[in-house]
């Protein structure tokens, strides 16, 4: 397509999608759950398929040098898919929030003054890598009753193509609008620019992926954006931390998988166990390749364990999303120094505390200024299929409109509503 011909292509599928809003906005619980459930009966059902599509997209990242996290991002296993199956059916399993009001009030005058939850309109997903978003963003649009125009990354166009399909089967067996869910099929980087500079088009554009891609979003957009950038994750070993639980959970947070921004990055640990706790973690470590860049004072007590890859950290570390089997640490010596260090260093995405002391344990859930503060519990549960939301947008550190893990309420507003029986104001 030419420049002017992808420019009307986009703002068609943004009438398209505005045309298709309304009827999303008004349609019954009954109908989008229907949806969703056919989705989830479809994933199942052609999951071989799906399977062979991204056969295509993965073997070509390959060959095309495209880095390891991504790759993995990339693949459609046969879990993945049902985890997308099962979010699909937990998503239709949950209350309809659409058309709820709450906060209501008598006021003197006579009225009732309340709250109604209404969808956002259409939003744009952006997306890198992980095809499995695609049904993530259109479960979530789906129950939420909003129209969305979605444009994954050009390594996963084949994947997308074929998942994208099962959704616009899904809606017409529900006898909804199949243009509420709509893809760029275009791998042209342009469309991306005319996309977050329709406003006539999308309400919201919501990118995940890579910090350029954010960054870019962010900056060139005339819409609001939903965004995250980094995920820098901290896990905080306090002094009277239970040792057996911190080192499944410490292990867990970084090494269940390396790819995703929820995955632990920077390792704080007390001086009063930094002794007992780093050298089996270092062990624990070594015998998974996970190479450890530390202060001064904990690569002396992590220097004798065998086969551990170690170096010291540099300024650069403290804040890195590695996003790789790489973890910074550091030794500190109070609580204020753990959260101070998470303060300058961190992203305000996820960050936990291991302890047995409930003062520190609260402490830390109401000073870390993160979109989730965990205490006792893997990084790894930042998530919106964890949380219970049956499936993420993405993950906010924004904190107007939603924050952490965003599901269906983050892709709601609401509107003032005003019940009387005749009064006029005097």
């Amino acid at each position: 397509m030419t420049s002017t011909d992808l420019q009307a292509h986009i703002a068609h599928m943004g009438a398209a999608a505005r045309e298709a809003s309304p009827l999303m906005a008004a349609a019954s619980t009954a109908a989008k759950n229907a949806a969703l459930i056919a989705l989830a009966h479809l994933l199942r059902a052609e999951s071989a398929a799906l399977q062979t599509a991204n056969a295509i997209d993965v073997a070509a990242a390959v060959k095309n040098g495209l880095a390891e996290p991504m790759v993995d991002r990339l693949k459609l296993s046969a879990q993945v898919l049902e985890t997308a199956a099962q979010g699909c059916e937990q998503i239709a399993a949950m209350p309809d929030p659409i058309g709820e009001i709450t906060h209501l009030r008598h006021r003197p005058s006579g009225i009732r003054v309340g709250q109604m939850r209404v969808p956002l309109g259409v939003f744009g997903m952006i997306y890198e890598s992980r095809p499995n978003v695609t049904i993530e963003a259109a479960s979530l649009a789906i129950k939420s009753g909003n129209a969305c125009i979605l444009r994954g990354g050009s390594e996963a166009l084949h994947s997308n193509l074929a998942l994208w399909k099962l959704v616009q089967a899904a809606l017409a067996q529900a006898h909804l609008p199949v243009d509420a869910v709509q893809l760029v099929q275009t791998t042209d980087r342009a469309a991306v620019g005319f996309l977050i500079a329709s406003p006539e088009a999308v309400d919201v554009i919501i990118p995940r992926g890579g910090k350029g891609l954010i960054e870019r979003v962010s900056r060139e957009a005339k819409v609001p954006v939903i965004k995250h950038l980094d995920g820098n994750c901290h896990v905080y070993v306090d002094a009277s931390a239970d040792l057996e639980l911190a080192l499944r959970v410490t292990d867990n947070a970084k090494t269940q998988k390396y790819s995703p921004c929820n995955a632990a990055e920077s390792l704080l640990v007390h001086a009063d166990i930094a002794g007992e706790f780093l050298p089996r973690i270092g062990a624990i470590f070594a015998a998974k390749g996970v190479e450890m860049r530390g202060d001064a004072a904990s690569l002396a007590l992590l220097q004798s364990v065998p086969n551990l890859k170690l170096q010291a950290a540099t300024e650069q570390d403290w804040a890195e999303e590695y996003l790789a089997p790489i973890i910074s640490v550091k030794v500190v010596r109070t609580l204020d120094e753990a959260m101070a260090h998470i303060a300058r260093y961190g992203s305000h995405h996820t960050d936990a505390i291991l302890t047995d002391n409930h003062t520190h344990a609260m402490r830390f859930l109401r000073e870390v200024d993160s979109a989730s503060v965990m205490v006792n519990a893997s990084t790894r549960f930042a998530d919106g299929f964890e949380y219970g939301l049956g499936a993420e947008i993405g993950i906010s550190t924004d904190k107007f409109h939603a924050r952490g893990p965003v599901g269906i309420e983050g892709l709601t507003s609401v509107k003032w509503v005003v019940m009387g029986q005749g009064e006029v104001r005097g």
